[in-house]
Formats: C-alpha cells, structure tokens, sequence
C-alpha cells in the first residue's frame, strides 16, 4: 500500500474556519451569480429550447456565456461546428483558469480535480487566486475553494432553473441580469492588474464593438481570440524588454 502523499493530506485536511472564510468571501456575489442565471435560463426558453434541454444545457455546460453565444447559433440553424467552436473559444479562458489551479491541487486524484474544474466559475477561481497567490501546500486550502465553488454553483443552478420554469413572468425592467454583469464587473476589474492584462481588455473591447454585425455573432469570437492575442504579444514584449535590460 503507498504512504499518503504528506502534500496531498495537507491540502485536503479539513478547516472549517477557511470553509466559511471562502463562504463569506463568495456571498455578496451569490446574488448577481443568481441573477445571471436567471437571465441565460429565459434567455435558453425563449430561445426555442424546451424546459428538458435547457436544465441539461445549464447543468451541463455551466457556462453563462458559452450558453449566451450559442444560443443565437442553434436560433439560426447554424452548423454545429460553428456552435461548438464558438462555445470552445469563448471558454478559453477556462484553460488559463486550470492552468492557474493547477499547482495547488495537482496531488489531486484525477476524477476530484475533474469535479473542481467542472464547477469552478470566474469569480471563484479569481477570488481564490486572490486568497491563495502562491501554490505552497497551505492546510485547509480545498475547505476555503470549497467555500468558494459548491454555493456559487448552486445559486447559478437554481437562477438558471428559476428562469426557465418561471423566469419568463419575471419583468425584464427589474433589470436582474445588469444585476449579474456588476458581480462579474466587481471581480475582473480588479484583477486587471498590468500592461499585458489591460491591453488585452481594450483590444478585445475595441474587436466587440467593431464586429458587432459580424452573423453568427462571430464578433465574440474574434474579440476573445484578439484580446488573447494581444495580451500574449505585450506579455512577451515586456519579458523581452526586461531580459535586453538585465
């Protein structure tokens, strides 16, 4: 029998205290994260999907806006390729997320770093990120992202499923999915720390607005690809920079 990995153990012991640490730090976005959705499970109905598709599409995908860009793609007949390939690229960013989590948990089995994956959003990996800089074996530390990730997922699952039940009464002037985009908002600007981060997020703005008619709302596609882009070709000039001074 192998010994227990002395890492493993100690990442993974429990501490209640860093549990409700990670629970308080996630609550005050819990409502926009419900309110968001809210909006994608109308938005999923409205689109012609029956109540039976959109609660799997929510609990499958749990992606708002992977949900929000293919949806307009399956409205208008698209080839799947092309809804798949817009869900991917939207997603992306969910590769850095990994490859930023990575570290801290890669001791791991394979299936519980699968499940923390699938269930990590935006807002958890960056408040987590935020918490825990570094990957050094901190005790408790899956307590405080299991804190972060088990209620934030579940306040998305019972907006999105309050939307496509019964979402469609709801008046679109109460105005809950600005609710939504604000949540997102408090966190990303934040984390828009640098020159690399910065200007990816004004190019891939300038790309939105400027492919905004492009069909199939390939727009989106371009913007993140464009704003990806630029953020690696100003991360690698100033790493450039600061090797040609020393």
């Amino acid at each position: 029998m192998n010994a227990p990995d002395p890492v493993q153990s100690i990442v993974e012991r429990p501490d209640r205290a860093l549990w409700q640490e990670g629970l308080r730090t996630g609550l005050p976005s819990l409502f926009g994260i419900a309110a968001w959705g809210l909006v994608v499970g109308i938005a999923m109905v409205k689109t012609g999907l029956t109540p039976l598709q959109a609660c799997g599409m929510t609990l499958l995908v749990f992606a708002g806006s992977a949900q929000l860009a293919s949806l307009p793609l399956i409205l208008a007949h698209a080839p799947i390729w092309v809804t798949f390939a817009t869900a991917m690229v939207v997603n992306l960013r969910f590769v850095i997320f990994s490859a930023l989590l990575a570290p801290h948990f890669t001791h791991l089995p394979w299936r519980q770093r699968l499940m923390y994956g699938y269930i990590s959003g935006d807002l958890t990996v960056a408040m987590f990120l935020q918490r825990f800089p570094t990957a050094a074996p901190v005790p408790g530390k899956l307590s405080y992202l299991k804190g972060l990730v088990f209620p934030n997922w579940a306040a998305w699952q019972v907006g999105s499923l309050i939307g496509i039940f019964v979402g469609s009464a709801i008046p679109a002037e109460w105005g809950l999915g600005f609710a939504g985009t604000l949540a997102i908002l408090c966190i990303t600007v934040p984390l828009v720390a640098g020159s690399a981060a910065l200007c990816g997020v004004l190019v891939a703005g300038a790309v939105s607005v400027l492919a905004y008619g492009f069909p199939y709302k390939l727009g989106l596609l371009a913007a993140v690809l464009a704003g990806m882009l630029a953020a690696m070709a100003t991360e690698a000039m100033i790493e450039k920079r600061k090797a040609h001074n020393g």
